[in-house]
């Protein structure tokens, strides 16, 4: 049932209109996303390296990015569960930058059928100044 509503929610959107304030652009980059663990798990899994998954943009603003991935699992943990913050690698053309980001909303993604796709929604909560700056610019070269 929450797959159901939230398709509709989809379809309303795309009917009743878009409320970003900044502009999406397209653009199809490679990403690698991980769960942000809590202090204390994340010194206690200090010894493995944290799992992750391989997906790409569909496409990003100066706010947030649409993420395609195969799944919305990452291990046992649901990518978009609630108080849920994402670590997601971002490959510019100059090199990748870092990403801390909120899922905002996600659906199945239908445009390739052959596979099962997920399309994740996320608004950034923090990165560096220079990785901030090397985003701005590389939004710049979309527009």
């Amino acid at each position: 049932m929450p797959e159901l509503i939230r398709s509709i929610a989809a379809r309303l959107r795309s009917i009743v209109g878009n409320r970003r304030r900044s502009p999406r652009l397209k653009a199809r980059l490679p990403v690698t996303v991980s769960i942000a663990l809590r202090k204390k798990a994340a010194a206690a899994v200090a010894a493995k390296p944290a799992p992750t998954l391989n997906g790409h943009t569909r496409d990003l603003s100066a706010t947030g990015l649409a993420l395609i991935l195969p799944s919305i699992l990452l291990g046992e943990q649901h990518l978009t569960g609630e108080g849920r913050t994402l670590v997601i690698t971002l490959e510019l053309p100059t090199g990748p930058i870092k990403i801390e980001a909120v899922p905002a909303r996600y659906e199945r993604f239908e445009e390739e059928a052959t596979e099962k796709l997920y399309l994740i929604g996320a608004r950034f909560t923090a990165m560096t100044q220079e990785d901030w700056t090397r985003l701005e610019e590389f939004l710049k070269t979309l527009k």
